[in-house]
């Protein structure tokens, strides 16, 4: 039943898409709790989010201090193109090992593995990280759980 409702999506489409999770339900207990809550507190992630975005600015070109690329159309991550990806969010040995097996396991696309690039550069960039590494990698590779088998039928 599954494979039958997400094959109704076409696999360019979900490509453009760059994170697509699984969300288990929330049960009733769940959401009735009051002030239980153990995870971050949004200002929190606004302000690491806000961080991030500066990085993304600085390094792109639009920001104070920034590389002197003139006409580079990029502002965030989300909108390199390759030859910035190539350039940005390159991998060490590791990341580069993972992501070949994840492309061939999971038989995804380029576009998939460009998306998988921007996200891992983004999670990075979260984490005050300078480069991207294995760790960032592989959570962004968890973030495409519509290229699973599962999903494919």
């Amino acid at each position: 039943m599954i494979a039958r409702y997400a094959g109704k999506l076409s696999g360019p489409l979900l490509d453009r898409i760059d994170i697509h999770i699984e969300m288990p339900r929330v049960t009733f207990e769940e959401l009735s709790k009051k002030g239980e809550g153990s995870g971050e507190r949004s200002a929190v992630i606004r302000k690491r989010v806000v961080q991030a975005r500066g990085v993304q600015a600085e390094r792109l070109g639009d920001g104070p201090g920034a590389m002197a690329e003139s006409g580079c159309p990029a502002r965030t991550n989300a909108e390199m193109e390759r030859r910035l990806l190539q350039r940005f969010a390159v991998p060490g040995t590791e990341g580069r090992q993972l992501l070949g097996m994840a492309m061939e396991k999971l038989e995804l696309s380029a576009r998939a593995h460009d998306r998988i690039l921007r996200v891992a550069r983004t999670i990075a960039d979260l984490a005050g990280a300078e480069h991207v590494s294995a760790d960032h990698i592989a959570e962004a590779i968890q973030y495409r759980s519509l290229d699973r088998p599962r999903w494919r039928g």
